[in-house]
């Protein structure tokens, strides 16, 4: 039996439905078909749904919108910053390269307000890809626009897997060990570090695999996609643990 049991608020696993914490994930709006229907739609990969599940996470989807940023935080225990489009390279005060995508003001806009919120409150955030990309432009730093061809990228919508190598002392050594081997699908990355930030992994050819902000509950950025990988659920775990620390629900 799946789902939760309607009279003692439980779930398959036994687990109080009320103590799950509510984990935000910014999504995207784009167009869609599904049935009959081909419009505008609010939608995020079912991979970090299943994920956040799969950690004890309650997901609650975040699309675009004028507003309301500080009010949602205010209800949910932690942020997932999703992966996607490029982040409009205005917002680090550079010229678009030929070769970057096309700009997505309305969910650059939402999502700096979404991590904004969540630091002034110390939520857990956890950045994946894109979402690691905007940490560090939001806090000051810039991005390289287009790594060498076939190195984190090679055809459409398929993962390249390799190593990385998280920093001795850091959390993401404590939640993944001295290696581990990752499905990455990128052609921009951190340069210019911001404020604040550390690197905790590099892969061997030096690009910036993950970051971390020390003097919070939880902020960790890896350029990978670890949503992908149900087989490997420590990072995720580790970001719910984090997130369950003053859940009260």
């Amino acid at each position: 039996m799946t789902g939760t049991d309607a009279v003692t608020g439980t779930d398959a696993a036994g687990r109080d439905d009320r103590r799950r914490p509510l984990i935000g994930i910014s999504s995207y709006q784009d167009d869609a078909a599904w049935s009959v229907w081909n419009q505008r739609a609010s939608l995020v990969p079912q991979t970090y749904v299943d994920a956040v599940v799969r950690a004890g996470g309650t997901p609650v989807l975040l699309p675009p919108q004028p507003g309301g940023a500080g009010r949602l935080l205010d209800a949910l225990d932690g942020l997932v910053l999703a992966g996607g489009p490029d982040v409009d390279p205005a917002r680090y005060g550079a010229a678009a390269d030929p070769r970057t995508g096309p700009s997505h003001h309305a969910r650059d806009d939402w999502e700096s307000r979404l991590l904004g919120a969540a630091l002034a409150r110390d939520l857990p955030v956890l950045g994946v890809c894109r979402g690691m990309q905007l940490l560090n432009v939001e806090l000051g730093g810039t991005l390289l626009q287009h790594l060498p061809d076939g190195s984190h990228q090679t055809v459409p919508a398929r993962f390249v897997r390799h190593r990385v190598e998280p920093a001795d002392g850091s959390r993401l050594a404590d939640v993944l060990g001295p290696a581990a081997e990752v499905s990455c699908y990128h052609h921009q990355a951190v340069d210019r570090l911001g404020t604040g930030l550390q690197v905790t992994a590099r892969s061997a050819d030096g690009t910036v695999e993950a970051l971390e902000l020390p003097g919070h509950r939880f902020v960790l950025g890896v350029q990978w996609h670890p949503e992908t990988d149900p087989d490997d659920p420590r990072l995720f775990h580790a970001f719910i643990t984090a997130s369950q620390r003053e859940t009260t629900r």
